[in-house]
């Protein structure tokens, strides 16, 4: 069955609508993780801070990746606002990361896919390859996108370079902490946003990896309802179990590959 079989099968068109509460989440969601961990940073408890930068990363991945499907409930000016604020707090820029998952949608894991490209190795290699992903993301943007997306991208590297500036110039302890542990999550990034959801899956890539269990989908937020979000990426994340349940009850069939 392929992914437009499927597509007709399930109802989800009423799932992209947001109640205000959803959309106040969906929009906020990093924020507290964000303050505790550079709180804790603050007062040098460097490694009790560390599971919140942690957790700041993925809800902070999490807002922007709703961002890239206009899935925040909010207007455009207001989804740009949110990326490129996340661009300086998560030390990329994020209009290039968004111009490569458009294209690894409309792409998947072909050669013109340059997101998916560490889908096909090993899960070492996949590390390994993560500094070299985050150089070709912007290097990419640079290279294909329109000028829209240049101009994103140039201001978010110029507001994320003055950032850095500021804070190893006044050595500002804790936001070098956060700057450090930030760019340590956009070099997993081939591994943990790539790899773990769409490896082994080449036979058909429209079937991305997913996972299944309640209390590993609230460990990671919901952000491994993969094979969910490929199918239906107009959906936020905050109704990816309501699809997940719905695609289980339609589609008895579908073999569904976890994510772990």
């Amino acid at each position: 069955m392929n992914p437009l079989e499927l597509i007709r099968k399930v109802e989800w068109k009423d799932l992209r609508t947001l109640s205000a509460k959803e959309m106040l989440i969906e929009n906020n969601i990093s924020l507290p993780w964000f303050f505790i961990s550079v709180l804790l940073a603050y007062y040098e408890y460097y490694w009790l801070a560390l599971p919140f930068s942690g957790f700041f990363f993925l809800t902070a991945l999490r807002q922007v990746h709703n961002g890239f499907h206009n899935a925040l409930g909010t207007g455009k000016f207001l989804t740009w606002l949110s990326l490129y604020l996340n661009s300086i707090l998560m030390m990329a820029s994020i209009h290039a990361v968004k111009f490569n998952h458009i294209r690894h949608h409309k792409f998947c894991l072909s050669e013109d896919d340059y997101e998916g490209k560490s889908a096909s190795m090993k899960w070492y290699e996949a590390i390994l390859y993560g500094p070299k992903h985050m150089f070709l993301i912007h290097w990419i943007t640079f290279k294909k996108a329109n000028r829209q997306y240049k101009r994103n991208m140039l201001i978010e590297i110029i507001s994320i370079a003055a950032f850095a500036f500021t804070v190893f110039y006044f050595q500002i302890h804790f936001l070098i902490y956060h700057m450090l542990i930030m760019f340590s999550g956009e070099f997993l990034m081939a591994f943990f946003a790539v790899w773990t959801v769409h490896h082994d899956t080449n036979e058909n890539p429209g079937i991305a990896r997913t996972q299944r269990g309640s209390w590993k989908n609230k460990l990671t937020f919901s952000m491994f309802y993969h094979m969910e979000h490929h199918l239906f990426p107009a959906v936020p994340t905050i109704k990816l179990p309501e699809l997940a349940e719905r695609i289980d009850n339609v589609l008895l069939e579908l073999d569904k590959k976890q994510t772990f």
